[in-house]
């Protein structure tokens, strides 16, 4: 039978393995093991992406939601969350003052707010696409139509986020209720048929998610092949069906990110907020393990700390010029170099009209 780091080797080869395969790394990873895991995910990464980072602009637009996911903390049912919407006029500035900060892509994440028709998202997604022409625009607003999703392709989004969260049915449906497993996916693959850059992802640590359950994830982004992939712990919240269960740990987490980067080499991976809140070195630490993405905060300090997914979120204070000096520093502490462009996935061919210039700070 193989060897742990012999699967871990045939894997970096491949870019594959079998499900057996997988599942033995996940529950026979060891401490002695799985530094060299985490070698083998960096030095893939590095074959595309050298030892760069790429920086994006988050704006956290609205915490109102419609859906009632059972970890999150600003699902529609918990009416301790004090609700907010940045208007068009705040989301500019947010633009303005990121722009500024040499940040060359935005990402505008919010619940499945229906005040933010296709009308008012579209116009948003315009007017920033025409105020700043050689930024990218990212967007996670949840489930669309293909017809909502067309319009803002067409508005200018360049990339979508959307975790596809498990890729168990069963524990996709006792998480998600009033929500369509099938619906899920549905969008992925709508999206990539549409010409977005498309982000998938799931959490490390749910309630009841077993290994074979992680494996199905991976197998899942390795099949969908998305743009990106987000990965992060499960972290309970106190308003929610789930309060008190367990959450993840950062040592899972980093060895779901390494076999991410080692299955999609060319994805682009964020080193996440949930890390960091878990861990004060957890981003360094997922970076080292192959992630090449952070996200500072570029929404307005006094909404940060009402975008609560989950309980005693980091960096909900720092105004956007700290939290992006902050995050580069330690970004480049931990050897790493900090890209502030668009920071394309590595088969896309962006014009050379739309290169941003790097601005120091």
């Amino acid at each position: 039978m193989a060897t742990i780091k012999e699967l871990i080797d045939s894997l970096y080869e491949n870019e594959d393995l079998s499900d057996e395969g997988l599942h033995r790394i996940i529950t026979e990873m060891d401490a002695e093991t799985a530094p060299y895991l985490f070698e083998k995910a960096l030095e893939k990464k590095s074959n595309f992406y050298k030892d760069t980072v790429y920086m994006r602009g988050l704006i956290e637009f609205t915490n109102y939601c419609k859906q009632n996911c059972a970890y999150c903390g600003i699902r529609g049912k918990n009416s301790k969350v004090d609700r907010y919407r940045l208007s068009k006029e705040m989301i500019m500035n947010c633009c303005e003052e990121g722009y500024a900060l040499g940040y060359r892509t935005f990402v505008m994440q919010g619940g499945e707010d229906p005040f933010f028709t296709d009308e008012v998202l579209c116009d948003i997604v315009s007017t920033i696409k025409a105020t700043y022409p050689d930024c990218a625009i990212t967007l996670s607003v949840g489930e669309r139509s293909r017809e909502s999703y067309a319009a803002l392709k067409a508005a200018g989004a360049d990339r979508y986020l959307l975790r596809h969260e498990t890729a168990t049915k069963a524990l996709y449906d006792a998480l998600h209720p009033g929500m369509s497993f099938e619906n899920r996916r549905n969008c992925l693959y709508t999206l990539k048929e549409l010409g977005f850059q498309v982000g998938a992802g799931f959490m490390v640590g749910l309630p009841n998610q077993t290994p074979a359950d992680l494996v199905a994830d991976l197998r899942f982004i390795k099949t969908l092949a998305p743009e990106m992939v987000g990965i992060g712990p499960y972290i309970p919240h106190d308003e929610t069906p789930l309060k008190g269960s367990k959450g993840g740990t950062v040592e899972e987490t980093l060895i779901m990110v390494a076999l991410a980067r080692l299955l999609l080499p060319k994805a682009l991976l964020p080193s996440t907020t949930a890390m960091g809140t878990l861990d004060p070195k957890g981003r360094e630490k997922a970076l080292k393990a192959g992630a090449n993405v952070v996200m500072p905060n570029l929404s307005p300090t006094d909404v940060r700390e009402k975008y609560e997914l989950y309980k005693d979120k980091i960096c909900t204070g720092d105004e956007a010029a700290h939290c992006r000096q902050c995050i580069e520093g330690r970004i480049k502490s931990a050897g790493f170099r900090v890209d502030m462009g668009r920071g394309d996935h590595a088969s896309i061919q962006v014009p050379e009209e739309a290169q941003a210039v790097q601005i120091k700070i």
